[in-house]
């Protein structure tokens, strides 16, 4: 196993134990973290927002696996189950996630996942009728911008 699967695996084993910290600690200065929901965060917001997840997400569990690596990048996949906090509702999310490293840290993450998918369990029947639609997918970032933005202010 190289340095770069090590990190990986330390980055979800850190997510699973909700260690935010340790998670943070993964990632470069320069760092940019990208998903359905959350796009295109610097480093700080990125930091931030597994804080506030996993703060906010008591009943959170976390699989992992296919870590793979190389010199300058690297893959998982891992599926997160938590109660979605805005509808109540039960959400089991698989996510593909893809890294850049340099110098021993994260400096590009980007995690995909099918919002549809997401948004039928999360919304319940809103998400299954709209949750394809541009303006759902754009309300829903929005408002995770917000809450970010808010809790960073924190």
């Amino acid at each position: 196993m190289n340095e770069n699967e090590q990190l990986i695996r330390h980055f979800y084993t850190c997510f699973q134990n909700k260690d935010f910290q340790g998670m943070q600690q993964c990632y470069a200065d320069s760092a940019r973290f990208s998903d359905p929901v959350f796009q295109n965060l610097n480093a700080a917001e990125v930091r931030k927002m597994w804080e506030m997840l996993i703060s906010r997400g008591k009943d959170l569990t976390l699989e992992f696996s296919n870590v793979q690596a190389t010199e300058n990048s690297g893959s998982a996949d891992w599926c997160a189950t938590y109660t979605f906090s805005a509808s109540g509702r039960k959400v089991i999310n698989r996510i593909q996630a893809t890294f850049l490293f340099e110098n021993g840290k994260i400096v590009e993450h980007q995690d995909r996942f099918s919002f549809y998918t997401w948004a039928r369990q999360a919304l319940g029947f809103p998400g299954l009728l709209f949750g394809w639609t541009n303006f759902l997918q754009e309300s829903v970032r929005q408002k995770a911008r917000q809450n970010l933005a808010d809790y960073m202010k924190k």
